[in-house]
């Protein structure tokens, strides 16, 4: 977290990265506020899903509650996982060419469609497989929604991608992950008709089956 002026709840969260688990009287210690304004906080974080507790039990007197940060929490802080992923793929490019790069991508591609088939293909209809696609892009973070527009056509809109960075210097991710929705919902007509990579503020997909 990065902001110039933190709330106590960011404060809260900082500490919960340092120091992995912490107790109420931890907290009350390094931010000196009340044992009931640090009770309050914890309460809205735990609700929020950022943090989680667990019971210790004590030789005497009653349990303590050890805080520590949910994934959803951990995710709060700033990670570059897409930057070296870049850097990798084109050092690869540079190395063995562009082909081996659409190889890996090919590869993904592959273990996705298996991944997600497994899943969709437990759905009858074509709404209940466009909308487990749904379910399982907002897993992913690709703040998806899926809607049916008519009895055979089909919209989905991935609101943010989860891996723009590399998206934007490999423009194969697009185009494996469109032919995965392919192989996954059983149709070829499944065509993205705006991308993030080209500008526009979020990619959508017209789903199309035969009447």
């Amino acid at each position: 977290m990065t902001t110039a002026l933190k709330t106590t709840k960011d404060r809260i969260l900082d500490l919960l990265k340092k120091e992995a688990a912490l107790t109420v009287n931890d907290l009350i210690g390094q931010l000196g506020i009340t044992h009931m304004a640090i009770r309050k906080h914890l309460s809205v974080l735990e609700k929020d899903g950022l943090i989680q507790s667990v019971e210790i039990r004590q030789p005497k007197g009653r349990p303590l509650h050890s805080y520590s940060l949910t994934d959803k929490g951990d995710r709060l802080f700033p990670k570059n996982y897409e930057g070296i992923s870049v850097e990798f793929l084109q050092d690869i490019e540079d190395s063995f060419g562009k082909d081996s790069v659409d190889a890996l991508f090919k590869k993904r591609e592959q273990r996705l469609t298996n991944q997600y088939r497994e899943q969709v293909q437990q759905q009858t209809s074509a709404l209940d497989k466009v909308r487990e696609i749904e379910r399982i892009q907002n897993e992913k973070g690709y703040m998806a929604k899926a809607q049916q527009l008519d009895e055979n056509t089909f919209e989905l809109i991935e609101y943010n991608c989860a891996i723009l960075a590399i998206a934007n210097n490999f423009k194969t991710a697009c185009k494996c992950e469109t032919e995965m929705f392919k192989k996954v919902l059983g149709t070829e007509e499944v065509n993205r008709v705006s991308c993030k990579t080209e500008g526009n503020h979020h990619c959508r997909f017209l789903i199309k089956y035969d009447s």
